[in-house]
């Protein structure tokens, strides 16, 4: 059974996906969803940077085109205003105040930083072979626990992205792994299912299904997300989100609607 939502979608307006709203709203009902959410890269703070986020004067323009696309699919599918906001140490109080700005059905919480470099960014890939692979994955979930530790956010999203290049520890990191979800089941966030994974070097699902049972053990709810740049992409490989979540022993997931978990559905 394929999840009825796809919650991390985005625009034009990125600098880095391609397709109008109602393209992928269009996908979203062949394909059979019954709630889809709009959750583009909210503008750094940090830097200006029109290849990875919107710039701040086009935020009111993202909050336009979705709501003009939820009212005119209404009667079709039902569409939730959502927003990812990379997690910028130093700018939680800026991130607060641009968050506060709209009522978000839920925000999205990314980790696409370490120290100022963009560890995911093709441009940015030669850091790697600068660093130490362990360091790096170390730093990264101090930054997702201190992610879900400023409350600012709903939904922590593809919460392995550290291996999106193939880079892979050699230490155990298990142990971080636990650490991090029990931060997560404190402050009440929710982790998604990125199938985005299995179109990156890395090819698998975010998290990896090791990962996604310690969650699961933890008990941290679970949603669903494509990562859709293109319309093309909307809830693309859900049938293995669906059976990663089931052999990780999750049995329902959840939908939001005002930054609040609107309703639990079994898988």
């Amino acid at each position: 059974m394929t999840p009825i939502c796809d919650y991390h979608m985005h625009t034009f307006l990125c600098g880095h996906a391609d397709g109008q709203p109602h393209e992928y709203a269009e996908q979203a009902i062949k394909v059979g969803l019954k709630e889809i959410g709009f959750s583009d890269h909210a503008p750094l703070l940090s830097h200006r940077d029109p290849s990875i986020t919107m710039d701040i004067g086009q935020l009111p323009e993202y909050q336009r085109l979705i709501e003009h696309v939820r009212q005119d699919y209404r009667k079709k599918i039902k569409i939730k205003v959502g927003i990812e906001a990379d997690f910028l140490p130093g700018y939680e109080n800026q991130t607060k105040e641009l968050l506060a700005g709209y009522p978000y059905d839920y925000v999205i919480g990314s980790v696409h930083f370490i120290k100022g470099w963009a560890f995911d960014n093709p441009d940015e890939k030669v850091g790697w072979k600068q660093k130490d692979t362990n360091a790096v994955y170390s730093e990264y979930y101090d930054c997702l626990r201190r992610c879900a530790q400023t409350g600012l956010f709903d939904i922590m999203a593809h919460v392995d992205l550290v291996k999106k290049f193939g880079h892979r520890p050699t230490e155990d990191f298990t142990g971080e792994i636990e650490k991090t979800a029990q931060v997560f089941k404190k402050c009440g966030v929710v982790i998604e299912i990125n199938t985005s994974g299995l179109r990156k070097p890395a090819k698998e699902i975010y998290p990896e299904p090791k990962i996604l049972k310690i969650y699961r053990e933890a008990g941290v709810p679970l949603t669903f997300g494509s990562d859709a740049h293109e319309p093309a992409d909307v809830a693309r490989d859900f049938d293995k989100a669906v059976q990663l979540a089931k052999r990780a022993g999750y049995q329902k997931y959840v939908l939001f609607r005002r930054r609040k978990i609107e309703k639990v559905v079994a898988l």
